[in-house]
């Protein structure tokens, strides 16, 4: 028994067809955008000094300066703060999913967890989170030295007015 496709019967195949290999051509890009961005992470993290919250499945390469280029695919050191391990080591880092997402999970940072910091020679501070606030945008006096050797993290809030602040002193160990 020989079976024949009627018109109708074609171009619903055919348009199936279209639409399983449009899905599959989409899928294939944001895979290969992914994988892409995944190896530029890794060079990023072996070329950079290393931000590190195990509690809040923070992993992020630390670059010099804080300018969009920079936030949108990594966190930046605000030049001329402090150093690893000296100072008041400030750092600025995107929380909107449109750019990377580092510090989307900074909101649930606690006093008492772990951040680590790795230079350049793989050295690692510890630090403790000490204190969670807001600022508005202007508050700048959040970049200044303190006196003692802490990492100031600064990101938007969730409406992007005003800015989290994250305090982590250095672990005497």
């Amino acid at each position: 028994m020989k079976h024949s496709y009627t018109k109708k019967q074609l171009i619903l195949l055919i348009c199936g067809l279209l639409a399983i290999i449009t899905g599959l051509g989409i899928l294939g890009f944001f895979g290969i955008r992914k994988v892409c961005r995944m190896i530029r992470k890794q060079k990023l993290l072996q070329e950079n000094i290393i931000l590190e919250i195990p509690d809040l499945h923070i992993k992020a390469p630390v670059l010099e300066g804080t300018e969009n280029e920079i936030l949108a695919k990594a966190v930046g050191h605000f030049p001329e703060t402090g150093a690893p391990g000296s100072g008041n080591y400030c750092i600025a880092g995107h929380s909107s999913p449109i750019y990377k997402e580092y510090f989307n999970n900074l909101k649930d940072a606690q006093n008492g967890m772990a951040l680590h910091l790795y230079d350049m020679a793989r050295t690692c501070y510890t630090y403790r989170i000490s204190d969670s606030f807001i600022v508005e945008p202007n508050e700048v006096w959040i970049l200044e030295p303190t006196g003692d050797d802490r990492v100031t993290l600064v990101t938007c809030t969730d409406d992007g007015s005003q800015r989290l602040c994250i305090t982590a002193m250095l672990a005497k160990e």
